[in-house]
């Protein structure tokens, strides 16, 4: 029995069809199609071509950006607004005849860490992903958490706590509020804070290669950086008390990140001894995919 993965993002369907071990069999992508029943089709379509291709599945799953419900309910869909409050688990199992579950995208991502990825067997799972957003998921005995209100996860949207003045007003946030943690750790908030420095433009990974060549500007940059994350890490390990913390995105691979962050956390950390692992996803920018396809296991 296969297991099969949808990664559904605002332009494009990923698919992937894993062994029981978690071995890859096959793939699929192509363009999302703009209304529900298009949508549903082609998922239909694409996991049936997987079941020819290699054998029955045990599963289908779906990653999806926004706030999904702990049953299913996609509550607010990003960019992908014609899906919501549509049944789409329900369309697909009875198209297919195989179980359809759906998550949170970042969710999906710690999953396919705690099955088989950097933490892999470790009970508390929490997964960040730092790019152009910051979000984060939970996966508590190789089960996602969705949370009553679907939010489970979203750290970033909590205020960064302790700002020193130094760093200036509190940047708007995405979501219209100010000061949120995404506003101060994402990729734009790296390189403003690049620029406040240097007076240069750079993105994240063009601040990390002048940081090796000794850049000043570069080097404060990136060390403020480390500091703000592990400000806001110090917050979730005192809540959720997570045996790993899993980075993916674009700025998971900043130098000093893992060795670094867990040093400047220890004295916020109620804990006197904080076990908590921060490592690199093993599976980077497929995780969530993967996840997807873990769902249900």
């Amino acid at each position: 029995m296969i297991r099969i993965g949808f990664d559904v993002g605002g332009s494009k369907i990923a698919a992937l069809a894993l062994d029981r071990d978690g071995g890859e069999l096959g793939r699929r992508r192509q363009d999302v199609p703009r209304d529900y029943a298009a949508t549903r089709d082609a998922l239909a379509r694409i996991a049936t071509e997987l079941i020819e291709a290699h054998g029955p599945a045990q599963a289908v799953g779906i990653a999806l950006p926004g706030m999904i419900g702990a049953g299913g309910e996609l509550i607010r869909v990003v960019n992908l607004p014609w899906v919501e409050r549509q049944p789409l688990a329900a369309d697909l199992a009875r198209l297919l005849h195989v179980p359809v579950a759906l998550a949170n995208d970042a969710n999906c991502f710690a999953l396919s860490e705690a099955v088989d990825g950097a933490a892999a067997g470790a009970p508390v799972v929490f997964g960040v992903i730092l790019g152009t957003g910051v979000g984060g998921g939970i996966v508590v005995d190789r089960k996602p958490l969705a949370g009553a209100n679907a939010i489970a996860g979203e750290w970033g949207h909590n205020p960064l706590p302790a700002t020193p003045a130094a760093d200036g007003p509190a940047p708007v946030c995405g979501c219209g509020r100010s000061g949120c943690i995404e506003a101060w750790l994402n990729g734009a908030a790296l390189a403003r804070d690049y620029a406040r420095l240097s007076g240069r433009v750079a993105d994240g990974p063009a601040i990390a290669r002048r940081a090796g060549q000794g850049d000043t500007g570069a080097l404060t940059a990136l060390e403020r950086y480390r500091e703000r994350l592990a400000t806001a890490l110090a917050a979730v390990v005192n809540l959720l008390d997570p045996d790993v913390i899993v980075l993916g995105g674009g700025l998971s691979a900043l130098p000093g990140l893992y060795d670094q962050v867990p040093r400047l956390w220890r004295p916020l950390v109620v804990a006197p001894d904080p076990k908590t692992r921060l490592a690199p996803a093993r599976f980077g920018a497929e995780s969530g995919l993967r996840g997807a396809a873990w769902l249900g296991s």
